[in-house]
This record gives C-alpha cells, sequence and structure tokens, in this order.
C-alpha cells in the first residue's frame, strides 16, 4: 500500500493520528508518551513555542539550570521537521568551513567546526541520558558524493584544508571505484566520507526526548498553538485555547512553521520555509542490500539542489526537492522518484512504498538564527536542512541566550533577528533560484 503525505496545508491543527502526515517514520514510531495539558499555568519560569529539537533541547537545559519551562506545542512532538525528516546526524553546515576561513578567519572557522562536531555529540548525549534505544542512533559516517570532477576536485580541497589548517582527522577521501562500491551507484566521480556522522529514526528520537523531559517534571501541551504571546508588566504572558501561561520569559522554537499561530509572527518572516521530500521503497531483496548502500551510511550530493539517500531496515529512503508553496505534489514525488532510478536503475522495479514531505527553515545566509527580541523573549531557528544535529545543540544554547547569557557561537550568535527582505515575493523567487540551480547542476557547474 502506498502511503502519502496528508492532503492540504501543513499549517493544519490536528495532534490526532488522524491528522499527521503519513510517513515511514510515523508507521514504524515508538508509542506516544501521554503528554496534553489543560487550563492555567503559573510557577513557570520559562515557556518554549515550539515542541521540535529545538524546543526540547532547550527545555532541558532549563531543568538543568533549575529553571521550570513548559512546552506548548501547535500540533503534536515531532509532527513537523523533527518528525518527518531523513533522519541523518551530519556536522556539516550549508557552506565550506574554509571559506568561512578566508572571509572571517581562522578563529571563527575553528569554532563553527567544533560547533559542527559539538551538535553532532549533543544528540549522542541525548540519546544515552534518555535511553533512547529505538531511536537506532548508528554512526557509520556521511559520504558526500561528487555530481562532477569540479565538485570532487573542491570536495578534495576542503577535506585537506580541514586537515592540514584545522587537525580535522574526520574526513577521508574516496576515488570513483570506492564510491561506486559504497553506494552501487556508478553515478559520482568520487567523494569525501565524514566519519562523525550517523543515521537516526527522527520521530522516535524526539518522542524520547519529550519522555524523558515529563519524567523530570517538565509540562508538555499537545494541540496548543500560541495565539498571543505579549509582555505583561514583570513577565510574558502566552495564549493558546487550551490556558494562558504567565511567565518570566519566552523562547520562540517554531522553525520553518512559524507561521501556524500568532503569536510567533514576530520571527516568521525571518526564514524562507522550502519543502523537503523524501520517497521509501518497499523492502529490498538480499541480493539489494547486499549492493546498494552497503555500510549503512547517510549519503549525499554535491548538487546545489541537494538530494540525498539512506538506508531504513530493509528499505531505501531517497529525498531531495519537494513541491513549491505549501501543498504537496505528486508530480513533485514523480521526479524524485526518476532521479532515485537515475541513480541506483536496479530499484526501477521496486515498488514506492511511502511518500511524505515537510518544511526546511532556510535563511538567507545559510547561517541558523539564535539570539534575543527583546529583554524577555528570545528565539532559535533556521537550521537550512541540517536540524536533527544543530537544532539539538542549538536549543541547549538559545536556553543559556534566553537567560542573558552570551556563548561563544561564532557566526551562529547571539544575534539580531534578521528578516528576508521582499518577504512576500520569497515563493517565486525561490522557484527562479531553484531552476537557476537545477540548470548549473545539468551543466556541471
Amino acid at each position: 500500500m502506498v502511503t502519502t503525505a496528508a492532503p492540504g496545508r501543513d499549517g493544519a491543527r490536528g495532534a490526532s493520528a488522524a491528522g499527521w502526515p503519513a510517513s515511514l517514520w510515523m508507521e514504524t514510531a515508538r508509542p506516544r508518551p501521554a503528554l496534553g495539558g489543560t487550563g492555567g499555568q503559573d510557577g513557570v519560569d520559562v515557556v518554549i513555542v515550539g515542541g521540535g529539537y529545538t524546543g526540547l533541547s532547550a527545555a532541558q537545559r532549563f531543568v538543568e539550570r533549575g529553571l521550570r519551562p513548559l512546552i506548548v506545542e501547535a500540533n503534536g512532538i515531532g509532527w513537523g521537521a523533527s518528525g518527518r525528516n531523513g533522519g541523518v546526524v551530519s556536522p556539516k553546515f550549508r557552506f565550506a568551513i574554509p571559506a568561512i576561513a578566508r572571509r572571517h578567519g581562522l578563529d571563527v572557522a575553528r569554532r563553527m567546526a567544533e560547533l559542527g562536531h559539538e551538535a553532532v555529540a549533543a544528540v549522542e548525549e541525548a540519546v544515552r541520558r534518555d535511553g533512547i534505544d529505538d531511536a537506532d542512533l548508528t554512526m557509520t559516517g556521511n559520504l558526500r558524493c561528487a555530481h562532477s570532477q569540479s565538485a570532487f576536485d573542491a570536495l578534495k580541497a576542503e577535506a585537506r584544508t580541514m586537515r592540514e589548517d584545522f587537525g580535522d582527522e574526520t574526513s577521508r577521501i574516496l576515488d570513483r571505484d570506492e564510491v561506486a562500491e559504497e553506494t552501487g551507484s556508478a553515478d559520482f566521480i568520487g567523494g569525501v566520507l565524514v566519519s562523525h556522522a550517523g543515521l537516526i529514526h527522527p520521530l522516535n528520537y524526539a518522542l524520547g526526548l519529550a519522555e524523558g523531559l515529563r519524567g523530570r517534571g517538565v509540562g508538555i501541551w499537545e494541540g496548543a498553538p500560541a495565539t498571543s504571546v505579549r509582555q505583561d508588566g514583570s513577565g510574558v504572558v502566552v495564549e493558546t485555547p487550551v490556558g494562558t501561561i504567565r511567565a518570566n520569559r519566552v523562547l520562540l522554537a517554531t522553525n520553518g512553521y512559524s507561521d501556524i499561530a500568532p503569536g510567533t509572527a514576530a520571527i516568521r518572516r525571518s526564514v524562507i520555509p522550502f519543502r523537503s521530500a523524501m520517497v521509501a521503497t518497499g523492502p529490498l531483496s538480499e541480493e539489494l542490500r547486499a549492493r546498494l548502500l552497503r555500510h549503512g551510511r547517510s549519503y549525499s550530493e554535491t548538487r546545489r539542489m541537494m538530494r540525498w539517500f539512506r538506508p531504513y531496515r530493509d528499505r531505501l529512503i531517497f529525498g531531495g526537492r519537494g513541491a513549491f508553496g505549501k501543498n504537496d505534489s505528486q508530480a513533485a514525488f514523480g521526479a524524485l522518484e526518476r532521479a532515485m532510478h537515475r541513480v541506483f536503475p536496479d530499484l526501477r522495479d521496486v515498488p514506492v512504498t511511502h511518500r511524505w514531505s515537510g518544511l526546511v527553515a532556510m535563511t538567507l545566509d545559510a547561517v541558523p538564527q539564535v539570539g534575543r527580541l527583546d529583554d524577555r523573549i528570545s528565539f532559535a531557528l533556521g537550521y537550512n536542512g541540517a536540524g536533527i544535529a544543530m537544532a539539538s545543540l542549538m536549543g541547549r544554547y538559545a536556553a543559556d541566550v534566553t537567560l542573558g547569557d552570551r556563548p561563544d557561537l561564532a557566526l551562529l550568535g547571539p544575534r539580531k533577528l534578521s528578516n528576508v527582505p521582499f518577504y512576500p515575493l520569497r515563493e517565486p523567487a525561490v522557484r527562479l533560484t531553484a531552476g537557476w540551480y537545477q540548470f548549473l547542476d545539468t551543466i556541471g557547474r
């Protein structure tokens, strides 16, 4: 049976199973913990708006610092990107660290590289701390596959610079034959294997974090969009359909879904929601499993319109650009399947059983945003498609920023919120940019 993302807009409310986007992760998820909330809530120190990785990780940090947080989530834990993504845990940003060194200096670049690996370590630590065994975290590495000779040359130069100038020994250059052996595809020129990276069941990770927080007494309200966030005398008031909360501070952590409710209107223009789509095959034969993605890693291409793929149990998941705008498109899923068949011709006769998508929050400079709107309201968002690791780390740092600290985050903050200019034109601009990138990818630039 083929399951697809539920029709309609991603802003629709509903934490029930019927309102959730169908996905392979939803089908294989652990039982949902008993969450929810009703009525007013006093004695809360910090309200966190958004129950994804950022909000969950921030709540853990607030608890460690002796505070009482409460999470309000418009739909349900893992309903957004935290439960729909591809499950790739990686230290990589959307830009090369050597490019940061050329523009901002070696010290800033070194700190950015450290933050990337610190982010992966944050996921590893959270899984250990909360005993989330069914997150299936496997640190098997990520292989970046070059789609052209110029892309391979750039990958090799970056790996050598990281080793020689930054002492980073986690990358290894692979030639064409080695990449073909790794992937089972003859589509790539070469690649670079990054060892400190892995795979995870993203929804089970989010649900496990929530269950750990509930065990520490943290309140989590599902089906509670923030309809209003405002300062009131000596504190902040957050209104939701299920209750009103008064607290000392608020952290806004809604990322690509910041337009769901009025309470996060202040941050929604700081990111461009971009739809990422995935398809999953049915179970593969033993012969195919022995030949395709045989080492159980995650794999990504160097194309500007990046595609990626990974195994999950006896299946293969292939991801890339989804439909433009708020609605899913069967045409976009069809294009993704054709791309998968070009990379892996052996999959042409294997049925696709699951199709789903979600919103990635892109920023103009490809850098996440962490900072404060004022002395009581802070924000963290904009992970540019690399949110499992980075959101797990930035949630913790965002908690510190919320409390007035200024951690060394290099380019990541703390910073002022940067809005996207000409925001109403974002969708046609994304279409135009995507078309140009696809052209450059086609000609091998």
